[in-house]
């Protein structure tokens, strides 16, 4: 992978044409689509020699490990530089892949294979989810930011079209070991991509003149204190954990609750969950066009309220066409403030601490959020559906406090390079001292 002192000049190309984030893009859609392949076929090897509560240990295994190091993997991308983590853990889950496809082709091991290759992937997960998430600041001008995020948003939406069903055909005419082998060939493409990348030299990539020595739990807890300071990241960090924790499981586990007890089975489910994968993907294509909305600080923090309710009140409304209606204005509100949140999170950050800023994005939504999702059942088990979307969208409407009671947050904009036209204010890069 190379990395050159690209000209900080006005690009003229915007992201969607630009090779290079294009091959990011490709690379990123080739490791989700990996990633769900790889879960595909875990969860199905598993039912083969097991009951249910080992499926559910097996597909739990990865999870732990990941998200009890995902700050870890920000650390480490830091230090080393993203561009070399997210080539080495690639080809490091490639592996880990591809040796548990022979294994079972040639054999049939226990279930002690199938617990430790989700262990070991999860580990190398934590430092290639953070590092490949650091990556976008490094591809082009900070103005193009927020196009990134809206393509991402669309790779990520487009994955889990093609990956499920593509991970199933493997399984039906191949079994496991194909299945496992789809995976690890789709991460054997990303690899030379992700090496191909041009990597443009930001301002902590030069050596200081004086080092100073520090542990990698010292960059860790500097990280954090980085972002607990910080007037535009903080805020929109606790904001964004509680949107994450109190709608994630309600557009999981209680859409699912939702469509039985309302008598719309799973075919109902399908339409309220698709049409809010519909409305995010209008979304993100949006903000991939136009890359950048004026006030962007203002407009993610009401764009959570309003998305807050719609998800509330998804399950108040008495037909299935009016929740899937509403679903889809969910998607569009909450699909428009996560895109603003991580562009503004990621423009607003130094480059020696995008890595770790990455990686405490990355721990609420992976690795926190789907252990929470036995507690929405059991509450919803409790107190029945409607109290627990009220009170998840309203935890998560209250997130938008910490965004609006900060003026910095308020008056947040996405940077607009001098000579750009544009309706904002264009916005400095961040110095060095984020008081």
């Amino acid at each position: 992978m190379a990395t050159t002192d690209m000209p900080m000049t006005p690009r003229v190309r915007p992201a969607h044409r630009d090779p290079n984030v294009l091959r990011w893009l490709t690379a990123y859609a080739l490791s989700l689509i990996g990633d769900i392949v790889w879960m595909v076929a875990l969860g199905f090897a598993a039912q083969e020699v097991a009951g249910p509560a080992q499926v559910g240990m097996v597909m739990a295994a990865g999870a732990v490990p990941r998200a009890l190091l995902m700050l870890g993997g920000g650390v480490v991308a830091d230090r080393l530089g993203p561009g070399k983590v997210v080539v080495g853990s690639d080809a490091v889950r490639c592996a880990i892949v591809l040796g548990i496809a022979a294994v079972l082709w040639l054999s049939s091991p226990g279930l002690w294979l199938l617990v430790a290759g989700a262990v070991l992937f999860g580990v190398v997960d934590a430092l290639f989810m953070p590092a490949v998430g650091a990556l976008p600041p490094r591809l082009t001008e900070l103005d193009q930011i927020g196009r990134i995020q809206g393509l991402r948003m669309l790779v990520i939406r487009g994955s889990w079209i093609v990956g499920p069903p593509l991970g199933g055909l493997a399984m039906a005419y191949g079994g496991a070991a194909a299945s496992l082998g789809a995976a690890g060939l789709l991460f054997a493409l990303s690899v030379p991509l992700l090496m191909a990348l041009r990597l443009r030299s930001l301002p902590s990539d030069d050596p200081p003149a004086v080092i100073v020595p520090q542990s990698a739990w010292g960059e860790l807890v500097d990280g954090l204190r980085y972002i607990r300071r910080h007037r535009v990241i903080g805020p929109l960090m606790v904001s964004g954990a509680m949107s994450e924790l109190g709608t994630n499981g309600l557009l999981s586990v209680g859409l699912m609750l939702l469509s039985r007890d309302q008598g719309w089975g799973p075919s109902g489910f399908g339409w309220i969950a698709g049409t809010f994968g519909l409305g995010q993907a209008v979304c993100a294509a949006l903000l991939a066009v136009k890359g950048r909305v004026p006030r962007a600080g203002l407009v993610q923090n009401v764009m959570l309220v309003l998305g807050s309710a719609a998800v509330g009140t998804v399950a108040f409304m008495p037909t299935l066409s009016a929740a899937v209606g509403l679903s889809l204005l969910s998607g569009l509100l909450c699909g428009m403030c996560g895109g603003l949140a991580i562009s503004l999170i990621q423009t607003s950050t130094e480059p020696g601490y995008l890595g770790r800023v990455t990686s405490a994005m990355s721990l609420t939504g992976v690795g926190l959020t789907p252990l929470s999702l036995p507690l929405f059942g059991a509450a919803i088990s409790a107190w029945g559906v409607q109290p627990v979307f009220a009170v998840g969208a309203a935890f998560s409407a209250l997130g938008a406090v910490a965004g609006l009671s900060a003026t910095a947050v308020r008056r947040a904009e996405l940077p607009r390079l001098p000579g750009r036209k544009d309706t904002g204010q264009p916005v400095a890069v961040p110095t060095q001292n984020p008081n």
